[in-house]
């Protein structure tokens, strides 16, 4: 994270959801109002839920988590003022009682990836929150993952063309975003790459599946279901 330092966490212990009734707690940081607002809704009506507190920002998501000690943090991937990633690994690093769940409009698996690697046990699409977000946040206070289903499907596929063709998970992206129509301007902006970058993984997709032609990256994609 960028900036400022984030404060030390104070220590206490609230144990997960024993089935005695009492609410999963869960605290809500989304840089948006209106997304904030409309999640909150959708949480609270799903009866064992309880949030506890909202944040726009990840100093004030860290105080609250700190003070509160939920047993869910309910995440958005990309807040302004610094890293969520980051923020996700101090959690799980100081604070292991409380699991992590992203919530993003980013559907692609390799930012999925980067936020289950630092420690988040879900991966929400904001588009299928209302069919995935309550069960996200029960399997979570138990300590299982859940990640929604199209993403899912995405990490099986870069995992797939890792293994079989040696491709790294960014240019397995890259691929699919090729798939999907993408200048490599608009990749640029959507990857958070620069432009050569992304030329550059390009150059390697061509060389490692042998294939010249954009219609043939097409069909690969297509194949491989990364599309």
């Amino acid at each position: 994270m960028t900036g400022k330092t984030l404060p030390a966490p104070r220590f206490a212990t609230h144990p997960p959801p024993q089935g005695d009734g009492s609410p999963i707690r869960v605290v809500l940081a989304d840089d948006h109002d209106l997304v904030r607002r409309s999640v909150r809704l959708l949480l609270e009506s799903e009866g064992d839920v309880e949030v506890l507190a909202e944040s726009g920002d990840l100093f004030t998501a860290l105080r609250h988590v700190t003070h509160h000690r939920p047993h869910v943090l309910l995440l958005d991937l990309h807040m302004r003022n610094g890293g969520s990633i980051d923020l996700i690994k101090r959690i799980r690093a100081t604070m292991p009682e409380t699991q992590v769940v992203v919530i993003s409009m980013e559907d692609s698996p390799v930012f999925a990836r980067h936020a289950l690697n630092a420690g988040a046990v879900g991966y929400v699409l904001k588009e299928s929150a209302t069919d995935d977000l309550g069960m996200a946040i029960r399997r979570a206070a138990r300590g299982e993952r859940y990640v929604s289903p199209p993403i899912a499907a995405r990490l099986d596929a870069l995992a797939s063309a890792a293994v079989n063709d040696g491709l790294s998970e960014r240019e397995t992206e890259v691929l699919r975003l090729i798939a999907l129509g993408l200048t490599s301007a608009e990749m640029s902006e959507r990857l958070h790459l620069s432009q050569r970058t992304v030329e550059s993984h390009r150059r390697r997709i061509h060389r490692k599946l042998g294939l010249s032609r954009r219609w043939e990256l097409v069909r690969y994609a297509l194949r491989h279901h990364l599309v």
